[in-house]
């Protein structure tokens, strides 16, 4: 008898991808994007949205993003502030303090979720839009990711 099989939570998904952010192309990520794809191969998947977000999870992040994905895996794992360099859709380059939250893959992209100290909200920072991070020592305010991830259900008051 087949013991029963459950789908991944948005949180699993967001916590793999934070896992996977920072392996790049090397030999252990090609393994474990193997192992997530044989997971999401159980999954029903009649969205096209929901599609191209896992086939994004599940490729490797060129070298240099994936680099600064450490650092950012590294300060989410660690609750510690980082500094991002960060250029908008619009091409303006700012300077970030972010506590991070959580990262997530969406559609084509991958996010960092953190509260923005600059603009005192949550904000969804894209990797590939990161020019540079930094690390600080700074410890993070703790926020639960779960409040800030999307395509969930909400809970009725």
């Amino acid at each position: 008898m087949k013991a029963p099989t459950r789908s991944l939570t948005t949180a699993e998904i967001a916590a793999l991808a934070l896992s996977l952010a920072h392996l790049g192309a090397g030999p252990q990520s090609v393994t474990a994007r193997r192992g997530l794809r044989h997971a999401f191969d159980h999954l029903e998947v009649d969205d096209d949205v929901v599609a191209t977000t896992l086939d994004t999870l599940t490729a490797p992040l060129p070298a240099e993003v994936a680099a600064r994905a450490r650092v950012i895996a590294e300060a989410v794992t660690g609750r510690l502030v980082i500094r991002l360099h960060y250029r908008d859709a619009g091409g303006h380059v700012s300077v970030r303090e972010v506590d991070p939250v959580t990262c997530l893959v969406h559609r084509d992209h991958w996010y960092l979720v953190g509260m923005c100290r600059l603009r005192g909200a949550i904000r969804a920072f894209r990797f590939d839009r990161v020019i540079a991070v930094e690390p600080t020592m700074t410890p993070a305010r703790p926020h639960l990711a779960e409040r800030f991830l999307p395509f969930q259900r909400r809970k009725a008051a």
